[in-house]
Formats: structure tokens, C-alpha cells, sequence
């Protein structure tokens, strides 16, 4: 395991003062290392797990070739280039259970969604298409090819080819396709675990009376949510007062029990407390001066308690900081504690609907509403006031807009990139 050094002097230009966004997440991606433990777990407690393996699949889907649609199935090779047909209907196929008639020249039979082709017939010719004449159907001239509206066997998956692989986070379509394949319990890497608190003598749990120079703390909700949303097991150790004492408790019950800590509040530089002796005390960290608003300063590093090592991220005291460098850097980095192999959100372009003052040397998450305009294409605008501070915009938004370190400002109608909160919060 490398050292938080050792990590820094493989980045090239390293300043832990003016950190460039780009660089925390090469710094994360070395310094997160991903759980190794497995577990079996049946498909209703899968959703969001990752898989731990390639799952190969045992048989084939679809099993057999099969109708996509209800209608008549006949040989394709009776379709003549400009020529009608006319077909005997001989029996009728369901779905579950194979058809065990013969059909010879001039026949078809009537066959169901799902149902497994006869043999010897190749094309399924839709109900719509078709004009029944007592025990007759009348195909019209040019109406389907040979081969059309049949699914093949193996279409979906061929057994012994790998469904899913080792990486991959379970979502609905994935739980649906597992099933297919007839299998009851999937091989996940454990969820790790997560504990979270909030530090400072000026916050105030709910239920408490307000108080002069005190909030409430708004930050350990927040982070509930995201790390809930996540798929991690969670650990709450509440509020902790701004005291040495207090601290290094909560530090060290943390690091015991968790994979992964995260804090807010107390690694602002010049910040009058104890948050930040403590860490240097219990583990190894780094703390930084990120090139990016909101949610310049942050803290990483490993807690070490009782034998075991815990990562840390310290994160800002002001409510939408915590939530911009949660989204930007922790929750890439916990996803590939996770073991996930994909950890970056999805960027979408989208065009600005306003002008936006930026300036270069930094990257800028601005909370955003994207919408469509009539076109189809996708528009973004402010949410207003870009304070730190101000939750509220982060409530009313459904997008962050990220505006790269080198860029300046952005003009009306100029393409910018979207981080979509559906899915992320």
C-alpha cells in the first residue's frame, strides 16, 4: 500500500495548494483500493450490488428459436418477389409448449409471442398483415421477407459466453437478465461500509433549541442521502463538538468500524478548531487547496486504528461544497471501493441559456435545470445565487454544470457539460 508521498510524487506538477480537479481524481483513483471480500445474495437484494465475477451463462436465451408476434409461421422460402400467398392453417403454437405436428408445402400454423418455432418454419407473418379465409390465409404480395419475426436462439445470450462482467453494478435490466438465465443468487463484492459525521461547536442536531451563531446541521442529511442512494452500508456517529477529546473518539470509533469516513467542516484553512490535528494524528493525510468552486479545501487520507486502515475525506463545512465534492471526487472513489468498474458519472452537452462569468485556472460546478427545447435539444440555465451556501439551489436544480479549469466564460448558445443528478442524488 503506498503512502499519500509516494501517491504525490507519482503526479506529475503536484501542489497540494492549487490542485487542478483532474489531478484529485488520479490521486483518489491510486489511493482507493477495492474491497476483496465476496458475498452470495438472491436477486431481490442485488439491485445496486457489483459483481464479483464474469457471470456466464449456463444456457441460452431465447432457449430455441421463437415468434417475436402473434400471427401464422410458415417456411420463408415459399415467398415469391411480387406474388401473394395462400396457406392452409394446420394447428396452433403457444408459448410453453412445443408444437408436434408436420407442415408441409402450402400450410402454416398459427403461432403466439414466445412460442417455439415448428420445425421447418423460419418466418412469422404478423396477425394485422394477414386475411383469414376459413381454414385459408391470404398473404399479400411483398408483405415480409424469409426469416422476419423469428427470434433466433441465442439471440440475447449463448450459453457459455459471458452476461455480465466482473465490474458491472446491478440495475433493474441486469437483475431481469440474470433471471433469464435461471439463476437465483448472484457473487457481489460486500458493501462497504461508511461512517459519516458533522464537526463544530456551531451545529445543532435536530430537535435542539435554536441558539444565537448556531445552524442546524443540514450536512449529515445530505450525506445520508447520497451515500443511501449510493448502495453503501451505513454508519451515523451524529455531531461531534469541535473538542480534542471528542474528536479523537470519534475518529478512532470510525476507523474501526468503517471502510471509509467522511466529515464536514473543519479543513478550511485557518479554521479555529481541532478537526485537522487530529487527523494528522491518526493517520496519514493530505490536505488540499482544490482549483475549483465550490468546495476548495478537502482532506484525504487513511485513519489507521487497532491494525486496520480506513480511508478519509474531509470534506467543507457549507452545505452545497459538501454536495459538489461528494458527487466530483467521493462518490467515483466509493464507487471503486465498491469494485465497480465504471466511477465516473455520465457528462451529457448541452447549450446555455444564459451568459456565465468564469474565470481560467479553476473548474467551476454550477447548479443548473436543464430542460428540451422544442428542437429536442438539450438546454441548461442557472439556478441564480452560486453561493456556497445556498441549499436551496442545489433543491431546485437537477443538473450540475461543469465548467472545465482552462475554460472562460460562456456566451448564450454555447455548449456546456451537464452532470445529470438522476441516478447521482
Amino acid at each position: 500500500m503506498k503512502t499519500l508521498d509516494q501517491i504525490a510524487a507519482e503526479l506529475q506538477g503536484y501542489d497540494p495548494n492549487a490542485l487542478p480537479a483532474d489531478a484529485v481524481d488520479e490521486f483518489l483513483s491510486r489511493l482507493v483500493e477495492p474491497v476483496t471480500q465476496t458475498e452470495r445474495v438472491g436477486l431481490f437484494d442485488a439491485l445496486d450490488r457489483v459483481l464479483a465475477a464474469d457471470l456466464i451463462a449456463p444456457l441460452s436465451v431465447p432457449p430455441h428459436d421463437n415468434s417475436a408476434m402473434d400471427g401464422f409461421a410458415l417456411a420463408g422460402a415459399q415467398l415469391q418477389t411480387g406474388q401473394g400467398l395462400a396457406l392452409r392453417v394446420v394447428g396452433t403454437a403457444y408459448a410453453g409448449a412445443a408444437w408436434q405436428g408436420e407442415v408441409g408445402p402450402g400450410q402454416c400454423v398459427k403461432i403466439m409471442t414466445g412460442a417455439v418455432m415448428p420445425a421447418g418454419l423460419d418466418t412469422v407473418v404478423p396477425l394485422e398483415l394477414t386475411r383469414i379465409e376459413g381454414e385459408f390465409i391470404q398473404i399479400p404480395a411483398d408483405a415480409l421477407r424469409a426469416g422476419d419475426n423469428r427470434r433466433l436462439l441465442g439471440e440475447d445470450l449463448m450459453a457459455g459466453q459471458p452476461a455480465l462482467l466482473a465490474g458491472s453494478r446491478l440495475g433493474p435490466a441486469a437483475l431481469g437478465l440474470i433471471a433469464s438465465l435461471g439463476l437465483a443468487e448472484v457473487t457481489v463484492w460486500r458493501r462497504p461500509k461508511v461512517a459519516f459525521f458533522s464537526t463544530g461547536d456551531e451545529i445543532l442536531s435536530l430537535g435542539q433549541p435554536p441558539r444565537e451563531g448556531a445552524v442546524y446541521d443540514s450536512n449529515r442529511y445530505t450525506l445520508f442521502g447520497l451515500l443511501k442512494r449510493l448502495g453503501v452500508e451505513l454508519i451515523d456517529l451524529g455531531a461531534v463538538p469541535d473538542r480534542a477529546d471528542s474528536l479523537e473518539a470519534a475518529f478512532r470509533q470510525a476507523a474501526s468500524m468503517a471502510d471509509a469516513v467522511i466529515t464536514s467542516g473543519g479543513v478550511s484553512v485557518g479554521e479555529a478548531d481541532h478537526t485537522k490535528a487530529v487527523m494528522r494524528q491518526l493517520g496519514d493525510m493530505a490536505f488540499w487547496r482544490i482549483a475549483m468552486r465550490p468546495g476548495r479545501p478537502m482532506a484525504v487520507g487513511r485513519l489507521q486504528q487497532a491494525g486496520r486502515s480506513a480511508l478519509l475525506f474531509g470534506l467543507p463545512g457549507n452545505p452545497v461544497a459538501v454536495m459538489v465534492t461528494f458527487l466530483a471526487f467521493v462518490r467515483p472513489a466509493l464507487l471503486r471501493l465498491m469494485g465497480a468498474s465504471q466511477t465516473q458519472p455520465l457528462r451529457v452537452t448541452a447549450h446555455s441559456e444564459e451568459a456565465m462569468r468564469k474565470k481560467p485556472g479553476r473548474t467551476e460546478f454550477q447548479r443548473g435545470v436543464a430542460s428540451r427545447t422544442a428542437d429536442g435539444s438539450l438546454q441548461v440555465r442557472s439556478t441564480g445565487s452560486q453561493g456556497s451556501g445556498v441549499l436551496r439551489s442545489m433543491a431546485e436544480a437537477n443538473c450540475l454544470i461543469r465548467l472545465d479549469h482552462d475554460q472562460g466564460n460562456v456566451a448564450i448558445g454555447d455548449p456546456v457539460e451537464l452532470l445529470l443528478f438522476d441516478g447521482l442524488i
